[in-house]
């Protein structure tokens, strides 16, 4: 296992080391007012994952309070992305900003305290790297180790070449939180469940993370490459796995695609419910989903806005608010009974704390607290 898996950098679970500041309420006195609502993406609204989650939530507030808008801007530079916010700062009176290319919106934060931020899987940090808690701002970052141990443990239960693998967009945390989470239920299958999986990754398509770590796995590179991830799951599929898990947003539709295209091979959806993406003519890829609920928190700090009680906080989210967790619903995945006994059983485990696998900034896959 690679020296980067092997440190166990806590001793406690995540949610003990990043518990969220809460701040007092802002701009009361706007309580009723209409809002503009903004959204900037990089690959769209309509990737069918993780974007189009959230712009399920600013949807689902929208039901209920007709006198309030939403805009999306789609910003395919990176780069961009940022200052798009800033150019857009007197447009709009609330910013929803999915991913973690938005961490770097600290000064433009200060500069708008009229104005509010939700800001999904990252902090937010001022042009010098400080971090920044505002009144004006919610950031939400989540468990996405817990979701992604679902997957690993669905893949080994399942698999019947002993081959599972994840692709992955980008090796920022939030997504080498879910590699690291399911070579961690990969590993616990393996242990606790006589399963005898192994997890293939494939040199050339190894992640880097922000700290120049090399982390493995089998990134694309990017989130909206859909060609890439095609090739990423040929790939694997060509070297034996039959499960694999897509945590790659639109580019995770090539490997949808690559699998559809072969036989008898699984993927995992992520972030929502992607079972009606899986379908290939009277069949279905979609084993099952596990999910990174944003959707109801977008709209739960939308309504706090609106009706004056928002208040900025830098929240981890995870099994305990109902934020993590898998596809069980009958008709909407394919998991044996077994598989979804075993993995509900788990859920209460990981949901008690007696599980904690391991994510970027703590545990080794191979060694985390549950393990044994």
């Amino acid at each position: 296992m690679k020296n980067t898996l092997k440190k166990a950098l806590a001793l406690v679970c995540t949610a003990g080391m990043a518990a969220g500041m809460m701040t007092a309420p802002v701009m009361a006195d706007d309580a009723g007012k209409s809002l503009s609502i903004c959204i900037i993406t990089s690959s769209g609204v309509d990737d069918g994952s993780f974007n189009q989650d959230c712009y399920n939530g600013i949807l689902a507030f929208l039901e209920d309070h007709d006198d309030c808008t939403v805009s999306d801007i789609k910003e395919g530079d990176y780069a961009q992305l940022v200052p798009t916010v800033e150019k857009s700062a007197g447009d709009f009176d609330v910013f929803v900003l999915p991913g973690f290319n938005f961490a770097a919106i600290g000064d433009i934060v200060k500069s708008n305290p009229d104005k509010y931020y939700i800001v999904v899987d990252s902090t937010i940090q001022d042009s010098e790297g400080n971090p920044v808690t505002a009144d004006n701002v919610y950031t939400m970052t989540f468990k996405e180790e817990e979701s992604g141990f679902f997957a690993g443990l669905a893949a080994a239960l399942t698999t019947t070449s002993n081959k599972v693998a994840v692709v992955n967009g980008m090796a920022f945390p939030s997504n080498v939180n879910y590699e690291f989470g399911f070579m961690s239920g990969v590993n616990y299958a393996n242990m606790n469940f006589g399963t005898t999986a192994e997890i293939v990754e494939l040199p050339s398509y190894a992640g880097t993370d922000l700290f120049g770590n090399n982390v493995g796995g089998n990134y694309v590179g990017d989130f909206a490459d859909e060609a890439t991830g095609k090739v990423v799951g040929e790939a694997l599929i060509e070297e034996g796995c039959d499960v694999i898990f897509v945590a790659a947003g639109a580019s995770g539709n090539g490997v949808f695609t690559a699998a559809k295209e072969a036989s008898g091979v699984y993927v995992i959806g992520c972030d929502v419910d992607q079972y009606d993406d899986g379908v290939s003519g009277d069949g279905n890829v979609i084993l099952t989903s596990v999910l990174k609920v944003m959707h109801s928190n977008v709209t739960k700090q939308l309504e706090a806005i609106y009706d004056g009680t928002f208040a900025g906080e830098d929240a981890l989210l995870g099994a305990d608010t109902d934020s993590t967790g898998f596809v069980s619903e009958e008709g909407r995945h394919q998991l044996s009974e077994d598989a979804v006994e075993k993995m509900t059983a788990c859920y209460e485990l990981l949901k008690a704390g007696e599980i904690c696998p391991a994510s970027s900034t703590q545990y080794a896959v191979d060694d985390f607290p549950g393990l044994n």
